[in-house]
Order: C-alpha cells, then sequence, then structure tokens
C-alpha cells in the first residue's frame, strides 16, 4: 500500500497543492521557505496516529494568511491511497474509506463546528466567527464523483458519503517523522519509545531467551558487587542515605549493570560500534551523521520485523533534510537504499546530491510564485515530455544542473565556457551579481535544450527561463558524409515563462569585443599562448570593429586548450572585462524584470 495523492488547501504557505506520488521514495524539492515542512505536518495531521490532538486544533498561525479567518473558512487535507487490495491488514485500515477498485480516501478538516454551521444556514450567525467556532473531522471515503479539490466547508460529510475515522484504527499504520535539526544522540538513548526498544519488542524474545539474559545481568552483578572499590562505594551511599532518611524510610543501596529484569535489559541496552581503530564504542561518541543514518537502519529494520509478524497495515518515513548532517556521498547512498526498501518515503531537500540520485517521477517541486505564494507540482506528470525526454532528465539532472529545481530564475547555457565567464562578466560589466539575483547558470553540456525548457511553465516550475544559445554553425571539420546533429529550433521553446537569446555565433567569437581584448590578452598570456596574445596586442590600441580572424584565433585557442580551461583563465582576469554580447545582456535583463 502506498500514498498515491495528496491535497492540501489553505494549511499554513500552501494555498493549493494537489500532487500524484508515483514512486515509493518522493523528494520533496524547495528552496527554503516554500513549505516544504508544512507539506509533512499537513500529512501527518491527516494520517499520524501519534501526533497530538492539541496539534489537529489549528492556530491562527496554521492558516493561509490569504484567508479571512472572519467568514467561514475550512483547511483540508486529503490523502489517497492505492495498492492494497489483496493485503488483509491494509483492506481492514481502510475499510469505508474505499472511493473506488484500490483507490480509498482519508482526510481532514478544520471549519466551523456543526452548531456554526446551522447557525449559519439558518442566518443567525451575525457575530465574526472566531477560531473557537472551529473543529477538527476525520473522515474517509465518501461519494467519488465528489473530488477532493471540491469539498467546500459546508458540505457535510454525510451528504458525501464519507465515514468517520477514528484515531485508534491509524495506530497500525505507522508514520515516522525525522525532523531536520533533531537531537539524534537523545533519541538512540535507551527509552520507552526508542527505536531500538521498539525493535527488541518486536522481536518477541521467548521466557527461556529472557530468562537466560537475566541470569547472565544477575552474574554480571555479583561480579561486580565483589569488587572491593564497588563495594565501597555502595557501601558508603547506602551510609549517607540512611544518615538523612532516618531507619523509617531507608532503602538499601547496591550498584549493579541493571535490575535483573527483562524490561529493565532491554532499557539500558546501547548500541556498541567497531571500526579500524576502536572496537565496541557508544554511538555518543559518533558524528551526527552516521547517528542519523545508523537511526534509520533501526527504524527499516523495526519495519521489516513489524511487517514479518503481521502487525502492520504499512509505514511511512518523513525525513527532513538529510543534508543537514550528511555529506554528499551518504545522501546520495541514502537515497538509493530509500528507493530499494519496500516502505513508502519522503524525503524534503534543497540539495542537489539528493536530487541528482533521484528520477524525476519523484520530484514534488514547491517553487516561490509571482505572488509570493509556494506552487506545488511534479516536474514528472505535468512537464509535457517525452519518454526520450524524461530519460534525459534522469541523466542529465546531476548535482550541477540540478540547480535548476532550486533557483528563482533560471539561464540554460551550452557548456562550461559560459558557465564560468557569463557570471563574471555580468558582475563586472553591469555590477549584477546573478546568485544575488536569483539567477542560477545552468550549463546543460549540449544543445539538448528542450528537455530542460519544457520543465517551466503554469503547471510544472512557473519560473523565467532565458535560453543563451550558440548559432546554428556548421563545425567547421565537418567533411561530406559526417553525421551531423539536429539543431534545435530554440525559437519554438519559447512561451510566457521560457525565452530564448541567440548568439550571431559562437560564444568565444561573440566575447571577442573591444572592451575585452585587455582580459583576453592576460588570459593568452596565463595560457601561454604567444601567438593569440600578439594578435590581441596589436589590436588593442587600434580598437573599433573586430576582424573577423582575430575572432576566429580566439575560437581555435579556447578549442586548442579546452574551452572551459580557457574560459576559467578569462574568469580570473575579469576586472579586465569591459563589454557583453548584447544577446546575453538581453537574457539577464529580461530575468531581472518582474
Amino acid at each position: 500500500m502506498r500514498i498515491s495523492r495528496v491535497v492540501v488547501k489553505n494549511y499554513r504557505s500552501l494555498k493549493w497543492a494537489d500532487v500524484q506520488i508515483v514512486e515509493s521514495a518522493t523528494m520533496v524539492i524547495g528552496e527554503n521557505n516554500t513549505g516544504k515542512s508544512n507539506f509533512f505536518n499537513a500529512i501527518r495531521l491527516c494520517l499520524d496516529s501519534q501526533l497530538s490532538s492539541s496539534f489537529r486544533s489549528l492556530q491562527k498561525d496554521d492558516i493561509h494568511c490569504h484567508v479571512d479567518q472572519a467568514q467561514p473558512f475550512q483547511v483540508l487535507v486529503g490523502v489517497e491511497f492505492t495498492g492494497f487490495e489483496g493485503h488483509e491488514n491494509e483492506e481492514a485500515l481502510l475499510h469505508g474509506t474505499q472511493i473506488g477498485p484500490d483507490r480509498a480516501r482519508i482526510f481532514y478538516r478544520f471549519r466551523p463546528k456543526r452548531a456554526v454551521r446551522e447557525a449559519i444556514a439558518r442566518a443567525e450567525q451575525i457575530e465574526p466567527l472566531t477560531l473557537e467556532d472551529y473543529g477538527w473531522e476525520l473522515f474517509g471515503g465518501g461519494n467519488p464523483a465528489v473530488d477532493l479539490t471540491a469539498i467546500e466547508w459546508n458540505h457535510e460529510n454525510g451528504d458525501l458519503g464519507a465515514a468517520s475515522v477514528g484515531l485508534q484504527y491509524l495506530q497500525s499504520y505507522l508514520v515516522v517523522f525525522l525532523p531536520a535539526l533533531r537531537n539524534v544522540e537523545a533519541e538512540l538513548q535507551q527509552s520507552r519509545t526508542s527505536a531500538l526498544t521498539r525493535l527488541v519488542e518486536a522481536c518477541a524474545i521467548d521466557p527461556a531467551e529472557q530468562a537466560t539474559l537475566i541470569a547472565a545481568v544477575q552474574a554480571a552483578n555479583t561480579q561486580i558487587e565483589a569488587s572491593p572499590t564497588i563495594q565501597g562505594i555502595s557501601n558508603s551511599i547506602d551510609n549517607a542515605l540512611k544518615e538523612i532518611t532516618g531507619p523509617a524510610f531507608s532503602l538499601d543501596v547496591d550498584l549493579g549493570l541493571s535490575a535483573p529484569t527483562f524490561q529493565s535489559i532491554v532499557r539500558n541496552l546501547v548500541v556498541l560500534l567497531s571500526s579500524g581503530l576502536v572496537n565496541q564504542f557508544e554511538a555518543r561518541r559518533n558524528g551526527l551523521g552516521l547517528n542519523n543514518i545508523l537511526y534509520i537502519a533501526m527504524l527499516v529494520e523495526y519495519f521489516r520485523k513489524r511487517a514479518a509478524l503481521g502487525k502492520t497495515a504499512g509505514e511511512l518515513i518523513l525525513i527532513e533534510e538529510p543534508e543537514a548532517h550528511l555529506h554528499p556521498q551518504l545522501q546520495a547512498t541514502l537515497v538509493e537504499a530509500l528507493r530499494a526498501l519496500p516502505f513508502q518515503s519522503m524525503v524534503s531537500t534543497h540539495s542537489t546530491q539528493v536530487t541528482g540520485k533521484a528520477p524525476v517521477s519523484s520530484f514534488v517541486t514547491l517553487t516561490t510564485g509571482a505572488d509570493g505564494v509556494p506552487f506545488v507540482s511534479t516536474p514528472g506528470l505535468s512537464a509535457p515530455l517525452t519518454p526520450g525526454q524524461q530519460r534525459d532528465l534522469n541523466r542529465f539532472l546531476d548535482a550541477t544542473k540540478a540547480n535548476l529545481l532550486f533557483a528563482r530564475k533560471v539561464m540554460l547555457v551550452e557548456g562550461p565556457a559560459e558557465l564560468l565567464l557569463i557570471p563574471a562578466l555580468a558582475k563586472r560589466v553591469l555590477g549584477i551579481d546573478l546568485e544575488r539575483e536569483g539567477i542560477s547558470v545552468i550549463a546543460i553540456h549540449g544543445t539538448h535544450f528542450g528537455a530542460f525548457s519544457r520543465l517551466f511553465s503554469a503547471t510544472c516550475l512557473p519560473k523565467k527561463c532565458a535560453i543563451v544559445g550558440d548559432a546554428d554553425i556548421p563545425p567547421a571539420d565537418v567533411v561530406p558524409g559526417d553525421d551531423v546533429p539536429v539543431q534545435e529550433n530554440l525559437a519554438t521553446l519559447e512561451g510566457p515563462f521560457v525565452r530564448a537569446f541567440v548568439g550571431a555565433t559562437t560564444f568565444e567569437r561573440e566575447i571577442t569585443l573591444p572592451g575585452n581584448l585587455t582580459m583576453l590578452w592576460y588570459a593568452a598570456q596565463e595560457l601561454h599562448a604567444p601567438s593569440l596574445q600578439a594578435s590581441l596586442g596589436a589590436q588593442i590600441p587600434l580598437g573599433g570593429v573586430i576582424p573577423e580572424a582575430l575572432k576566429a584565433q580566439v575560437l581555435r585557442t579556447a578549442k586548442r586548450f579546452g574551452k572551459a580551461r580557457f574560459a576559467q583563465v578569462a574568469a580570473g582576469h575579469a576586472q579586465h572585462a569591459g563589454e557583453l554580447p548584447i544577446y546575453i545582456a538581453n537574457a539577464i535583463e529580461w530575468l531581472r524584470q518582474p
């Protein structure tokens, strides 16, 4: 069984969200303050039986800021399930909530109480409403013809054919929420609710084995008590206690590893780790990152034990920003491990290392819209992509290109030369820091802009994308019979959120402008390219129109030394630059417009 859809209306920063979930491991992606945590909290309102009921009675700040709280309104969170048919526990959990073959839904509502609704219907409610007039409800099922998005505050659950869902029925569906900045060391310590305690209890150790463990602890306590020093400390504490309490309230004091009961043994168990340097050390000596992985590993094993015992109707792990504690390689391995598990998980992140390891079909993106309200979408489903373009994105959205998912505005360029040099030129010539403007320059390492640009639309990523490309000039080394790639018509990719800005030739030729000759001269000097250095030196005092032969020489030199290397060196001398190609300046100007 898995969650297949989530609908959120008017909860915190999420005015509206309707998300299809198709993967077992979902990546909830967005820049800071777009509502990733609110998305998780909304799901918990609907499904987490361990969440205190006081959190379901919403406060003023839990309601979207555009809602007029003096008038009747509703906060709704709906979750749809699929994949439960044929599984007894899951069918029992969702009994009465089905809305079709292998489809069920549970929804949370925070709306005016029944008496208030009836008063409003009779036109008797005169005073402005307050939160005291509101209450929360948890229902499921209902008429499938009435979609979750169509349920309004005054629609009665009975009229919808929905059935009440008690929190006690949700206890067999385990929701585990791991916040970003959590005290994982304390969570690893033994307590009644720790992951290790639950794992041991799920193993159902038989009485004979329990007796063996108790006997081992009793023997260890006897040995410890036989130590003269320990015995002396025990006696001194015992005497001091009796002096303070007197004989009427005195207790006998002994020191030992644990009380000789099975429950005490379980509470006092600790995880011991070993490395190449140290054997059997406690987890508190570990770093936060590995301890977080250790905690998740124990949860996963606990889920497996629950499933083996037939005591579960499903599990959901909500992991908030794993990059807070994990280095890039561990982030990647965690994502791959979660995708391989038979349990559903959702990970919120603003790490390109995390998104670079997940398919586009697993993305739920939150983007700040033009009105400041977060927009929630699923690029793998809402973007008009062909199967081939989907595969392209899965291959190419690595840790560098995935930055387009988080940026406010995007400039797509062909290769590393533009990536390295355009920001430096913009800062020097225009006085514009592209990163501070929220503009990310993304190199796609090719000319296949279509797969990327189609992500930017009103239904997917509603933010500006400027395509900065070269003109369609055939390569100089083409001979008859050679295969030449078909150049994409960039004008056909344009739309409300996408504009194409194309140079007359190639990037290296375009930056060979009178104001940039000194920068290029210093770059040639550092690269030990004396021929180009001499040609540039001869042209600098002349100024005016740059000869085509010099532009071609700059391009040939960049190719021989490597375009990326040439651009990297030139960017180091950007303080000598004075011009920006007009097509690039126009792209920046368009991106900066509201």
